[in-house]
């Protein structure tokens, strides 16, 4: 039987689920034949966290869809929270992610665009919380980020337990997926290109140089990016950071269409 696109993310999505340890992922050129090496049993390998950035704020918005009408290329985001040691998927963790809009803007915030002239004030487009279920995952809708100048495109990720920031941190796309998203699509192709890459983003760097600047794995099913990302957290006290897990090395983007 033949896997389509969709069906292979969410078969690779299911068998983490139940595995006692973390793969570190590598999908062949075909998207039917999802392949994987795996890593030493029941280790979670965990990446340091980066800069929160400074466009934070909540806006009380628990809801899996965020575009609030926003233009652009529809991304499903799919976290996955497990926990340091045992790999085991963590319920009921709150995530908030929030990121720029095609235009490279963030809602809330005065001072934005490529002049520098755009508020955004009152508004809370492309910003959410979702709380993982039982299988230890959340599913977000949005837009692919637009670019914003000194900047790669990224997700900003905070996860809390209960009183306790779990992990804050960035997640990056791979630059090659960006450049086609940039060039073909609307309305990203009517901006110039993008002025900073993963290998000039300096927040970006930071992270590889201690195991970070953690990569989206991205398919591209019926026009509708599938991302995907596990993060290993520690709940009882230790300094939360990301892991590389079974998604997290994966660069290489497949099926684009």
């Amino acid at each position: 039987m033949t896997l389509s696109r969709r069906q292979a993310l969410k078969a690779v999505l299911t068998s983490a689920a139940t595995a006692s340890q973390l793969t570190t992922s590598a999908m062949a050129a075909d998207a039917s034949q999802p392949a994987a090496a795996t890593a030493p049993d029941g280790v979670c390998t965990l990446w340091p966290q980066v800069d929160e950035g400074p466009y934070y704020f909540d806006p009380h918005l628990v809801r899996t869809d965020i575009t609030d009408g926003r233009p652009g290329a529809p991304v499903t985001l799919t976290f996955k929270l497990i926990e340091l040691g045992s790999c085991r998927p963590l319920s009921n963790v709150r995530i908030d992610i929030w990121h720029a809009d095609a235009g490279g803007v963030y809602s809330g915030f005065v001072g934005q665009g490529d002049q520098h002239n755009v508020s955004t004030t009152g508004k809370a487009y492309l910003r959410g919380s979702q709380m993982t279920d039982a299988s230890g995952v959340a599913t977000f809708k949005t837009i692919y980020p637009g670019w914003y100048p000194g900047r790669t495109p990224h997700i900003h990720v905070k996860a809390f337990f209960e009183d306790k920031t779990l992990v804050t941190g960035q997640a990056f796309f791979p630059d090659e997926f960006s450049t086609r998203v940039y060039k073909e699509r609307a309305p990203y192709k009517s901006r110039p290109v993008a002025d900073t890459t993963n290998a000039t983003d300096g927040i970006f760097q930071d992270g590889n140089k201690s195991g970070g600047g953690i990569v989206l794995a991205l398919t591209d099913a019926g026009g509708i990016i599938q991302a995907a990302l596990t993060i290993a957290v520690d709940r009882f006290g230790k300094a939360a950071q990301r892991s590389q897990g079974w998604f997290g090395t994966l660069l290489r983007v497949i099926g684009w269409r």
